[in-house]
């Protein structure tokens, strides 16, 4: 059996990193365009121009992300680096962003740098690119033909974001383990299409193990804005750990309920890694995993403020039909929810969400 990994060329991490991007940057190119999400612009686009203004090799053009990785921004952004010239692509701010900037440098064949402002999904690190309708509803997985060159995260910039970011991206990353080791039963292919080998599964485990162990602590500190040890690791595992766990471990049932909850518009004001999480408490109930197992992941989504019910996510009054759409999309052909190790069809779904629910709904009484 062959087996395959994938990862970024390059990983830097810690507080101030920002200050190094200029001599990341030169490494990979000449001219560089800069998508920035609009809070970046408004917020960091000086001191970004002053870090890339003292590399005198390096060429800047910045542009405003549109808000959506869709089609359209794509298109657009295209144009545009077309005009600059530009060798290298430099996606800056949360993850839609960062998708777009990955597909505008694969159309162009030309190198990517990702820089996340949040540590809120475990999408820096990897090939895939998340495609949605201009209105938020997903789309397609865009597979790239290369991880990025490089990912920088400034931990201060991350500890200086709203807390819910770094909390929905525990949520991301807590579905990374599950997924991987049911593609592990399966014999199922990650996103190279090939199974993944030990280290990746291991490095799953690892993800989730830290998150139980230092999760709290990350989120005291973020909530004071300063950068500690605990916050330093769970950055690591929300963005590296589980981009590396996820993409060369396989992605499974949680992800797939996340994009059917993204077919009820009702779901659209909340973060993918909030979805995503209410996603593994389904896909425990769904795959039978062990009542002690379900209940630690229980207590630490409500420990550090991850969604345990469907109220929680916009659905407080959704009815089965409605339920039901997001059940049968997540099951539709191609989803990573046949990567499970036994068959399953939406109405086991359904069946996994409402349960998940009454769950989450019966512990909420009991505090």
């Amino acid at each position: 059996m062959i087996t395959t990994a994938i990862f970024p060329s390059r990983y830097v991490q810690g507080a101030d990193a920002l200050d190094a991007l200029g001599e990341e940057l030169a490494r990979l190119g000449n001219t560089a365009l800069l998508v920035e999400d609009p809070f970046v612009y408004e917020t960091l686009h000086r001191r970004l121009s002053a870090v890339l203004q003292a590399q005198a090799s390096l060429s800047c053009k910045a542009e405003v992300f549109g808000g959506e990785c869709c089609d359209e921004e794509i298109d657009r952004l295209l144009a545009v680096a077309r005009r600059e010239k530009a060798d290298v692509i430099v996606g800056i701010g949360g993850g839609k962003s960062l998708d777009t900037a990955k597909a505008v440098a694969a159309a162009l064949g030309v190198r990517v740098a990702i820089v996340p402002t949040l540590a809120s999904t475990d999408a820096p690190c990897s090939a895939l690119a998340v495609i949605y309708s201009a209105h938020g509803e997903f789309k397609r997985y865009l597979v790239t033909p290369r991880n990025p060159d490089l990912v920088l995260v400034d931990t201060q910039i991350v500890a200086n974001a709203p807390v819910r970011f770094l909390v929905s991206g525990m949520g991301d990353a807590m579905a990374t383990w599950f997924e991987a080791e049911d593609c592990r039963v399966r014999g199922a292919g990650n996103m190279t299409a090939r199974p993944g080998p030990m280290s990746a599964y291991g490095l799953a485990r690892l993800c989730y193990d830290t998150l139980l162990e230092y999760g709290q602590l990350a989120r005291t500190a973020c909530e004071l804005h300063v950068v500690t040890p605990a916050l330093e690791r769970v950055v690591e595992a929300n963005t590296l750990l589980s981009g590396l766990g996820f993409e060369s471990g396989g992605l499974a049932a949680a992800h797939a309920i996340h994009n059917g909850l993204t077919a009820l518009e009702q779901t659209h004001a909340y973060w993918h890694g909030e979805k995503v999480a209410f996603g593994t408490l389904a896909m425990l109930m769904l795959t039978d995993r062990e009542p002690a197992l379900i209940a630690t992941v229980y207590d630490f989504c409500e420990s550090i403020g991850l969604p345990t019910t469907l109220a929680q996510i916009g659905l407080d009054s959704i009815g089965d039909a409605d339920l039901m759409r997001a059940a049968e999309q997540a099951c539709a052909p191609g989803e990573t929810i046949h990567n499970e190790p036994r068959a399953v069809t939406p109405a086991m779904v359904l069946a996994a969400l409402r349960c998940a629910d009454a769950e989450g709904r019966r512990r909420r009484t009991l505090r």
